[in-house]
């Protein structure tokens, strides 16, 4: 859930993006004993699920995150036919001790981590002076703190590697305000400026960081969210992240915006 506003920060680029079944063959095929690790937090359900899935078709073996074991375990049960192609975490990534875990699990099962999709969140909207301090520290633990501590856990491999990529979904509310707002959008803004100053430290080691600010998408996030045919849907903010990953190691997709064509 975001404003969809019209304005944009004139230091990144807006890009038009193709539909996921033409961006696919972009990414080269790789076999079992060569494919990515890919690590997507709250991949159950929405645009977590749809990125999982977008990334296990592109021959990505998912570390998938989540706190519901049993649509994890479906995710599992689902692309798990020939080979393991999912491994399930289910974890509450607010608890920091999590962190480390989820790092060992990726280690111990594919021996590489290649990319962290920072995208579990949580938006409460209301005005200021009824949102409490409970409900505004639950949305920074899980959509500013999460995100910091999950990657500060992955960053000494991707270093060692001298690969990798940290994706970030953010959000439009990230740039452009809107009333009932207060709380989410200063967490995606400072999910946005705290991507925004990594990517300056760390793109010497040759890690990209990417981050996708979507409008408002057909999950269920919230119950403000719009509904009709031209909806952004998670999917196309799965192509999103297609497209930045597709693009060669030496080129960094740094942020991209999703709004509809034509919003309702």
């Amino acid at each position: 859930m975001a404003a969809d506003a019209s304005v944009e920060c004139s230091s990144q680029r807006s890009f038009e993006l193709l539909r996921p079944s033409i961006i696919h063959h972009r990414l080269p095929a790789m076999s079992s004993e060569t494919s990515k690790l890919a690590i997507v937090t709250g991949a159950s359900r929405g645009i977590g699920r749809a990125i999982a899935e977008a990334l296990i078709e592109q021959g990505y073996r998912v570390l998938a995150v989540a706190r519901s074991a049993d649509r994890l375990a479906e995710l599992e049960q689902l692309h798990n036919t020939e080979e393991r192609r999912v491994l399930a975490v289910p974890a509450d990534i607010t608890d920091d001790s999590t962190a480390e875990r989820i790092v060992s699990s990726a280690l111990d099962w594919a021996g590489r981590i290649d990319v962290l999709v920072n995208n579990a969140g949580i938006g409460i909207f209301k005005p200021a002076i009824e949102l409490t301090a409970e409900e505004f520290d639950a949305m920074w633990r899980l959509n500013v703190r999460a995100p910091m501590v999950l990657t500060r856990a992955v960053l000494p491999q991707m270093i060692a590697a001298q690969h990798g990529a940290i994706v970030n979904i953010a959000s439009l509310a990230g740039k452009n305000s809107f009333p009932g707002g207060t709380g989410y959008a200063a967490t995606k803004w400072a999910l946005r400026g705290w991507a925004s100053s990594l990517m300056l430290e760390v793109r010497q080691h040759n890690i990209r960081v990417i981050t996708i600010c979507p409008g408002s998408v057909d999950t269920g996030f919230s119950s403000i969210n719009k509904r009709g045919d031209h909806i952004t849907q998670p999917e196309d903010v799965a192509a999103a992240v297609l497209f930045a990953l597709s693009a060669p190691e030496r080129t960094m997709v740094s942020e991209i915006d999703l709004r509809p064509t034509r919003p309702s």
